[in-house]
């Protein structure tokens, strides 16, 4: 999976690599989601468990999909904390509202404990900054997570 992420990033958006291109954007999403959920330190069954539901419902995955979508997502991040090179598969292959409902998942792997740790709060606004989604645009996508799971702020 790894390569295949290499050659999307560097073989210029070839035919070939736009059929590949879901493959790996869909291991870059789960990185990052990965990510955010590692980052308090805690990856439980819950954010497990959400993370699975998104990957399913982005990417019509069956969970035995999904759930080796997440294995590799977790070897990847376990080998790396590099978030560019996901978040470049994710900007070049989502347009601007897709990016925008990848920021609205990642919140919600962030709100799977019901809080936001300052290191996922800082870890947002990086992602935002990298997939080119505005302050005002994630802090819409925080609120409806948050009006979603019963959070008030």
């Amino acid at each position: 999976m790894l390569n295949k992420l290499k050659q999307l990033l560097f073989d210029g958006g070839t035919p070939e690599s736009r059929r590949r291109g879901r493959d790996d954007v869909a291991l870059a999403a789960a990185a990052v989601m990965v990510e955010a959920a590692t980052l308090d330190g805690d990856f439980d069954a819950a954010e497990r468990a959400i993370i699975l539901r998104l990957l399913q419902g982005r990417f019509t995955l069956t969970p035995e999909e999904a759930a080796q979508l997440l294995a590799d997502a977790e070897a990847e991040a376990a080998q790396t904390t590099e978030l560019y090179a996901y978040t470049r598969a994710i900007k070049d292959n989502f347009d601007h509202d897709q990016r925008v409902e990848m920021v609205e998942m990642l919140w919600e792997v962030v709100y799977a404990d019901k809080e936001v740790h300052d290191y996922e709060a800082n870890l947002m606004r990086r992602i935002c900054g990298l997939l080119y989604v505005e302050d005002a645009e994630s802090g819409d996508a925080r609120k409806r997570v948050m009006q979603r799971l019963g959070i008030s702020s």
